[in-house]
């Protein structure tokens, strides 16, 4: 048994084919004639019987072509290898396309709450989240044809990217009002969602108090992309544009090192600004750390008395630092809270984006984090939203909701998996907790197990404790009891409000429901499917097409009708059948 000693076939792409048989073929060809030619003057030499030139010259013409047929044979036979075999005996090695770069975006592990029985468990607390970097980005992943990564959908900022238009509160003595509805679930027609609204006062809005902003771009290697540091400079740009001549606006870049580009400046000297944001290129490695200290002195020596006072994080995160610096960089940002100037991060770019990292810090400084893939988004978050992104009128928010195991048996919290907090934390004003813009809206969503549900998640208890059926507890109408704490600006004692849930307000149809509870509630079963999540009954990207569609009501900034048409998107790249039905008219 004979073994061929030849490389075996790697793998190759058929676009090249034809690259390789032509270098192949040429140079198997070069070789004939080459070795033709040696032929030619070996038979001069060594064969008189030929008796004229003219019969030499068809013999080495017969053999010159036999020869350049073998080597042609030889390299179409071996055409589908990357290294081909040519006349000689050589090998040639050409050169492959190069890998795609290995993404190295890192998400935090989010593990989705799970089902509460409230015999157990009756009280649900979790601080407030108005984050929206997560819808941002599982957008750009789906719009570059990828479903996202679980990790990197966290339900409650897909929910809250929207404006569900609450009716805001009548007076600037509250700074929020408080919203709920109870309905069907659109997945599930065992469950019932409770809809939670929160929206912030929106007079404030439009009479900001100055603000003191120091820019902080990173201008590392890493930024040098057109989503990355071109994208921050037009979005900065845009900000700026917004500002007077009350707000002070500075401008630190880091890298290897940080410094001052733009010492704190009035904002009407935009030319001056925009100048000093035009002159920002990329390179070198990242030292975030020292850029953030600078970034909170530069912010202490311009501070506004009664003003905004914010550090804004431009970067995708890429701290070249070691682990010890990262939590020592925590705990400053938390440090630096204290003094009143807060934290708002812009995240950017693809394959090294530090989503884990970006959202922490964000937290840690008391402000909010945003994902800027394209310019619209970038004046969605700091034109549109300005107010909302940099004027705080509500700190250290908390809900508790305590159920009534008259009414309900089961609870499931959609998203905050990170911002869950323990019981005895929503009267402790020491914990942390989220903040409320101005004219901000907040949304969170329960799915509800109620006592006459036929298939509830988890089986009675046989040694459980029942009670009296006509006991003073058990005569309610009141399927919970929804309370919120909040601080003022500047204060550090908490108020607390109380909304009684009815059970009389269940509506007994989707189609019955608010578009708002509708649209909420199909933007939750979409991250519920990205999730791949395990408590879907009955629920595709189809049907939240036909529901979302159903319930866009006014878009003013076409928002609803580009999430309609992601989900389309994303029911195409899922391989999902159309047409499958199972929403109740939404």
């Amino acid at each position: 048994m004979t073994i061929n000693s030849m490389p075996p076939k790697p793998c190759y792409k058929p676009a090249h084919t034809k690259q390789y048989l032509t270098m192949a073929l040429s140079t198997a060809i070069l070789v004939a004639g080459c070795s033709t030619n040696e032929h030619a003057i070996e038979e001069q030499e060594h064969a008189p019987h030929l008796s004229t030139a003219k019969e030499q010259a068809r013999s080495q013409g017969k053999k010159a072509k036999h020869e350049s047929k073998i080597a042609a044979q030889a390299v179409l036979m071996d055409a589908t290898m990357p290294e081909m075999r040519i006349a000689s005996g050589a090998y040639i090695s050409p050169a492959l396309p190069p890998s795609p770069p290995i993404s190295t975006e890192r998400y935090q592990n989010i593990e989705q709450n799970s089902v509460m029985a409230v015999s157990e468990s009756p009280v649900s607390t979790f601080s407030i989240d108005v984050d929206t970097a997560s819808y941002a980005n599982i957008r750009r992943f789906i719009n570059n044809g990828q479903i996202p990564p679980a990790n990197a959908v966290r339900t409650e900022e897909l929910i809250n990217y929207f404006d569900y238009q609450y009716m805001p509160p009548s007076s600037e003595s509250q700074p929020f009002s408080v919203h709920y509805e109870v309905g069907p679930s659109p997945w599930n027609s065992d469950r019932t969602l409770l809809h939670i609204g929160i929206q912030g006062y929106k007079e404030q809005a439009a009479t900001r108090p100055a603000a003191n902003l120091v820019f902080l771009v990173d201008v590392s290697g890493s930024m040098n992309s057109t989503d990355k540091l071109p994208l921050v400079k037009k979005s900065l740009r845009l900000l700026t544009k917004q500002l007077n001549q009350d707000d002070r606006i500075s401008l630190v870049v880091y890298a290897g090192s940080a410094r001052v580009v733009l010492e704190p400046t009035p904002g009407d000297k935009t030319y001056k600004i925009l100048q000093a944001i035009d002159q920002l290129q990329a390179g070198g490695s990242t030292h975030g750390s020292a850029g953030i200290e600078l970034a909170y002195q530069l912010g202490q020596q311009a501070t506004i008395e009664k003003g905004i006072n914010r550090v804004v994080l431009a970067t995708d995160g890429d701290f070249n630092v070691g682990v010890s610096s990262i939590d020592e960089l925590k705990n400053y940002i938390e440090q630096k809270r204290k003094t009143g100037i807060q934290l708002s991060v812009l995240g950017y770019g693809t394959g090294n984006y530090n989503d884990a990292l970006m959202e922490e810090l964000s937290n840690r400084g008391n402000g909010n984090a945003a994902y800027i893939d394209n310019l619209k988004e970038a004046q969605k978050v700091l034109v549109d939203e300005m107010s909302s992104t940099l004027q705080t009128i509500a700190s250290d928010v908390k809900l508790q909701m305590e159920f009534n195991p008259q009414w309900v048996q089961e609870y499931r919290l959609l998203g905050y998996e990170n911002r869950l907090l323990n019981r005895e934390d929503f009267n402790n004003d020491k914990v942390d907790a989220g903040e409320i813009g101005a004219g901000h809206s907040l949304t969170a969503i329960y799915e509800l197990t109620l006592v006459d549900a036929k298939k509830p998640w988890n089986d009675p208890l046989r040694y459980g404790e029942k009670q009296a059926p006509h006991s003073a507890k058990n005569n309610s109408s009141e399927l919970g009891l929804l309370k919120i704490r909040y601080k003022l600006p500047d204060q550090s004692n908490s108020k607390l409000l109380q909304f009684p849930v009815n059970k009389n307000a269940i509506k007994s149809s989707l189609s019955s429901t608010s578009e708002a509870f509708r649209f909420a509630s199909s933007v939750a079963g979409f991250s519920e499917l990205l999730r791949n999540s395990q408590y879907l009954d009955s629920y595709s990207f189809d049907d939240v097409v036909k529901q979302a569609e159903r319930a866009k009501g006014r878009d003013q900034y076409g928002y609803r009708s580009e999430f309609v048409q992601l989900a389309r998107l994303a029911q195409t790249l899922a391989d999902e059948p159309q047409n499958k039905g199972g929403v109740d008219g939404g």
